[in-house]
C-alpha cells in the first residue's frame, strides 16, 4: 500500500514515514502543499495523510483542489487541535477521517487500512483467493490454513495481486505500489519476488501473461 504523507514538521514527518514503513506501507513524504499536488498529478496512492498547517498551500486547499480534480483517494487529515469546526470544514471538503496529534502510529496504520479497505468496497480485512488467505492488518499469510512467512515486499506484492484478483497487473503498476521515490530497484526485482512467492505458495498461484504482467485468478 503506497501512501502520500504531507507534513512539514521534519521530526514528525520522518518518524511517521519510518513507522508506517515498518508497519507495511510504502511512504512518499512531501513537506508542503504544492509539492503534494505536484506528486498527485503523476503518482497513484492508496491513501493520503494530510496535515492542515502546511506552507505554500494548506491542507484544506490541497484537499479542495484534489476533489475538484476528481481525485477520490482516501484522505486522513492530521490536526494539532481537537476542534469541531476544523473537522467539519475538512469533512465538508471531502476528508475521510481525522487524527489529532500526537499520533499513535498503530492507530494511524489501522485507520489507513480501514480507509483503503472501504474505498475498495471490502467490508472485512482478510482476503482469500483459492487456498491462499492474507490479513493485511496483521500482515499474516496462510496456505491451506497453515501460516506462511513472507517478507514485507513479498507481502505487499501479494496483497496487491489479491486485491486485484482476475485482473492483470503490469510490472510498472506493481513497482509503483511497493516502491517509493527513495527506494532503488534492480531491473528484475519484481521477477525475484514473484519467484519467491511461487516457491512459498505454489508455482501456479501467480500466473504470468508474457509481455503484459501478472495475475492471480479465483477458482472458477
Amino acid at each position: 500500500m503506497r501512501i502520500l504523507l504531507v507534513e512539514d514538521d521534519r521530526l514528525l514527518g520522518d518518524g511517521t514515514r519510518n513507522s508506517l514503513g515498518h508497519l507495511g506501507f510504502t511512504v512518499d513524504w512531501m513537506q508542503d502543499g504544492q509539492l503534494a499536488l505536484d506528486a498527485l498529478t503523476s503518482e497513484a496512492y492508496d491513501a493520503i495523510v494530510l496535515d492542515i498547517g502546511l506552507p505554500r498551500q494548506d491542507g484544506y486547499s490541497v484537499l479542495q483542489t484534489m476533489r475538484e480534480r476528481g481525485l477520490h483517494t482516501p484522505v486522513l487529515m492530521l490536526t494539532s487541535r481537537d476542534d469541531k469546526l476544523d473537522k467539519l470544514k475538512g469533512f465538508g471538503l471531502g476528508a475521510d477521517d481525522y487524527v489529532v496529534k500526537p499520533v499513535d502510529m498503530e492507530e494511524l496504520a489501522a485507520r489507513l487500512r480501514a480507509l483503503i479497505r472501504r474505498s475498495g468496497g471490502r467490508a472485512t480485512a482478510r482476503l482469500a483467493v483459492g487456498a491462499v488467505e492474507i490479513d493485511p492488518d496483521s500482515r499474516q499469510t496462510w496456505l491451506n490454513g497453515k501460516s506462511v512467512e513472507l517478507s514485507a515486499r513479498e507481502f505487499g506484492l501479494l496483497e496487491l495481486l489479491m486485491q486485484n484478483a482476475d485482473r492483470v497487473m503490469t510490472r510498472a503498476q506493481l513497482e509503483q505500489s511497493i516502491y517509493g521515490w527513495d527506494d532503488s530497484t534492480d531491473s528484475n526485482t519484481i521477477e525475484v519476488f514473484i519467484h519467491h512467492l511461487r516457491k512459498k505458495l505454489g508455482s501456479d498461484f501467480i500466473q504470468t501473461l508474457r509481455g503484459i504482467g501478472y495475475t492471480v485468478r479465483r477458482p472458477s
